[in-house]
């Protein structure tokens, strides 16, 4: 049985351990609202070029590019996002059990048949822990992250798709929902499917554009940037979805760090009691002794 300085020297460190994981808690919490407002302030750019990419992919029959045909399949793009640091709960641990669920059922654990982009300190260490090739990868990513912070590998994974170097680009990330809820995604990219590019309202969306020069200069230009905007705006909702992640189970470890405590005062208390209570035996003891 632990002694009573042993349980006391227990009860201090869980209750450093708890101010730690309260402080983390807030903290995440103070980096999830922000991530949040960065998300919501990029919505209207992604509607309105998702808008114009309507308006002309979908107006015209005769448009086209690259990046709306389909082709056959030969080698597939993954981008992953994972985070840098730990303490998030299974945030990582979902995203690299989709991307090897992907390569298993998809590609029967070929890496000739896909290239993997990492975003992700902990992503990159574990993919790599494990064996698979990472074709490109980005370490350090800010918690409230701009587009330079994924421009290297968008660009280069939407080229790799013009290029035909792949013939589709999927991104697995986590998708924000709520606080207690993050959904891993699997999301095709390229090429853009009709979904991506014909609404009932397209007709009446195209009334509303003037094409100069002509719709397939724009539309070389206009694609890439939307491809592009696509893998920025999964990074903001993966970023709002870490930090959830992080704040729910720094939350979770602060309430058994709490409970631990109550359990061992409790147990130090029972202790010092029989403690006492033997002391004042042997006291009582000694004294009917000497009468």
């Amino acid at each position: 049985m632990a002694s009573l300085r042993e349980i006391k020297g227990r009860i201090g460190s869980t209750k450093k351990m708890s101010q730690l994981t309260s402080a983390m808690h807030m903290v995440a919490n103070s980096k999830l609202s922000r991530a949040e407002q960065n998300s919501k302030k990029f919505q209207p750019y992604m509607d309105k070029i998702q808008e114009t990419v309507r308006a002309i992919a979908a107006g015209d029959t005769e448009s086209s590019h690259p990046m709306l045909e389909e082709r056959p399949i030969k080698r597939t793009g993954y981008i992953i996002i994972s985070s840098d640091t730990g303490k998030a709960g299974p945030y990582n641990n979902n995203v690299v059990k989709a991307i090897t669920e992907e390569a298993e059922k998809r590609h029967d654990n070929n890496p000739d048949s896909y290239d993997l982009f990492v975003l992700g300190k902990i992503g990159y260490e574990t993919l790599t822990g494990r064996g698979y090739q990472v074709t490109n990868h980005r370490l350090g990513l800010p918690d409230q992250p701009d587009f330079a912070s994924v421009k290297e590998i968008a660009v280069q994974s939407v080229n790799g798709f013009i290029n035909e170097d792949i013939d589709e680009l999927y991104i697995i990330y986590n998708k924000f929902v709520n606080i207690l809820e993050q959904q891993v995604t699997v999301r095709k990219v390229l090429p853009l499917t009709e979904t991506d590019i014909q609404t009932e309202q397209a007709d009446s969306a195209l009334a509303g554009y003037e094409f100069e020069p002509d719709k397939e200069t724009i539309l070389e230009t206009i694609l890439p940037q939307y491809a592009e905007s696509l893998i920025y705006g999964a990074l903001l909702d993966a970023k709002a979805s870490e930090h959830a992640a992080r704040m729910t189970a720094m939350k979770a470890a602060t309430d058994n760090a709490t409970e631990l405590v109550g359990d061992l005062q409790l147990q130090y208390n029972r202790l010092r009691q029989a403690a006492i209570t033997q002391e004042i035996t042997e006291i009582v003891g000694g004294a009917a002794a000497l009468e």
